[in-house]
């Protein structure tokens, strides 16, 4: 059962040093989810400690309050309260933020992955909801935490960029009216969606050229991918956040259901990143064959290396679950 946020409201009320943490990689809801929460404890005059293992993006640095993001060391923290947010499995917050919540006596959890099997002490876990940043927003609303400009713009920039700008079927009503009250109170939308969304290093044009260079169609061209390689990776010098959002131009093509990243990382493992254009087409059930998860049509998971014998097994089981639906 969840816990109801009005009573973790009163868990963080009732406490004077905080920490709060997203996942590793941080992605928009990851950073403006931590930043919102944190910056209006911190109006309450709490002792808040924001953390992420990888810092902020440079795509996100343009955030007001991204400055306020530690990144975070291996030294426990004396804190009342610890809070994982938009973080689908614990060891998802990396190794130096599990060593810094490692003395806190209470862990709150809040998430909208599916999949999240409820490790903290409390747990609010919607898989309705499009965004842990919508999460956040209803936690502030029902414990009448304060918010100013500050917290309305990460909160816009974690539920813009978990809903793909408003256009995945995850957003809902309340979404929209969300973005309304924070509009009302004097939230700039259109200023924000120029830094999100129009403002693209080179790197990305680059990134993007060759994405559409060398994608791939299988399945009966049902599904689109890609290989990210090292060697690319170190060509163009990518930075974090510079592939946030490609996948979506292979989703975009008329006739494909699902697409997937297929990314080398340094270690030799490969990271896979999966959409779905079709709700039937469940790309976490395939993800979690390889040990992860996420939602039912955005989800990833780590393969072992080298990358061609990694892409032949997802794409494999990404087949006979499109299949399945035939």
């Amino acid at each position: 059962m969840n816990d109801s946020l009005s009573h973790l409201g009163a868990l963080l009320r009732d406490a004077s040093r905080i920490g709060i943490a997203c996942h590793v990689r941080p992605d928009g809801d990851a950073i403006g989810s931590i930043v919102a929460l944190g910056r209006s404890l911190q109006l309450m005059g709490k002792a808040v400690s924001i953390l992420s293992e990888d810092g902020v993006p440079p795509n996100l640095t343009f955030l007001s309050g991204s400055d306020l993001v530690q990144v975070s060391q291996a030294v426990p923290l004396e804190l009342d309260v610890a809070v994982a947010l938009d973080t689908a499995a614990k060891d998802r917050l990396g190794e130096r933020t599990l060593t810094a919540f490692q003395n806190a006596p209470v862990l709150i959890n809040v998430d909208h992955h599916g999949t999240n099997p409820r490790y903290g002490h409390f747990n609010h876990i919607d898989s309705a909801s499009p965004a842990a940043g919508q999460l956040v927003y209803e936690l502030l609303q029902v414990s009448q935490f304060p918010m100013d400009a500050m917290v309305r713009e990460n909160l816009f920039a974690a539920i813009s960029t978990d809903t793909g700008s408003f256009q995945y079927s995850s957003t809902n009503p309340r979404t929209h009216r969300i973005v309304a009250e924070m509009m009302e109170a004097g939230l700039d939308t259109a200023a924000l969606a120029t830094q999100l969304y129009q403002t693209n290093p080179l790197r990305r044009v680059l990134l993007q050229k060759a994405l559409l260079n060398e994608m791939k169609f299988t399945c009966g061209e049902r599904v689109a991918s890609w290989v990210l390689s090292q060697a690319l990776q170190q060509e163009i010098q990518i930075l974090p956040g510079d592939t946030e959002g490609l996948i979506d131009i292979m989703r975009s093509i008329e006739g494909v259901v699902a697409a997937v990243i297929f990314e080398e990382l340094p270690d030799g493992r490969i990271r896979v990143s999966s959409r779905s254009k079709d709700s039937r087409v469940n790309v976490s059930r395939v993800c979690s064959e390889f040990g992860g998860g996420g939602h039912v049509m955005a989800a990833g998971a780590r393969l072992p290396g080298p990358v061609a014998d990694a892409e032949l097994r997802f794409l494999e089981a990404l087949k006979n679950e499109i299949e399945r639906t035939d």
